[in-house]
């Protein structure tokens, strides 16, 4: 007897904590304004669109302790996971993003725990040797966002908030 996947395609809106982010949205909130300047950007977005994943794409931002100097992005592409390393101003160069394809096959994810404790939720869980760690509502975004990367490692669609976005109708294109 053959084996049953449910469909990660949702009935309905998820809630804004349980869907992915994009990354004009982690802009928005990005602890120093110089790590996401158009000029950081505008060397982010074309390293993003060379290794196959869209311009504004679901993902993971790691600020780490001086998100100011640099940071780090983890999004998913039909191909592989795309991970960028962004130095955010490099001595006379100025911004500097460098990039790669994991293939789907290779990408490596840790164990993925979740604790819940007086009514407070803390997910913890390793992608590439970067750790994610949140609680309640970042916990639910983790948990969206690593449901998307493990829907691609076992060769299921991509959940549409994770889908590039047509920038006619700001719907999943496809």
């Amino acid at each position: 007897m053959g084996r049953v996947v449910a469909s990660s395609r949702s009935d309905g809106p998820k809630r804004a904590e349980e869907r992915t982010v994009r990354l004009s949205e982690w802009c928005v909130s990005a602890p120093s304004g110089d790590a996401v300047s158009p000029k950081v950007l505008a060397v982010v977005e074309p390293v993003l669109a060379v290794l196959g994943a869209a311009r504004d794409p679901a993902c993971w931002v790691t600020w780490g302790d001086e998100p100011a100097t640099r940071w780090g992005l983890l999004a998913p592409a039909p191909a592989g996971l795309v991970t960028l390393a962004v130095r955010v101003n490099i001595p006379q160069e100025g911004p500097r993003a460098s990039g790669k394809l994991i293939r789907w096959s290779r990408v490596q994810v840790g164990d993925f725990a979740v604790e819940m404790q007086g009514g407070h939720r803390f997910v913890s869980a390793s992608l590439e040797g970067v750790v994610l760690r949140g609680m309640d509502e970042e916990a639910d975004r983790i948990g969206a966002f690593l449901r998307g990367i493990l829907a691609a490692l076992d060769g299921r669609p991509l959940p549409d908030e994770m889908l590039p976005v047509t920038a006619s109708h700001g719907a999943p294109a496809g």
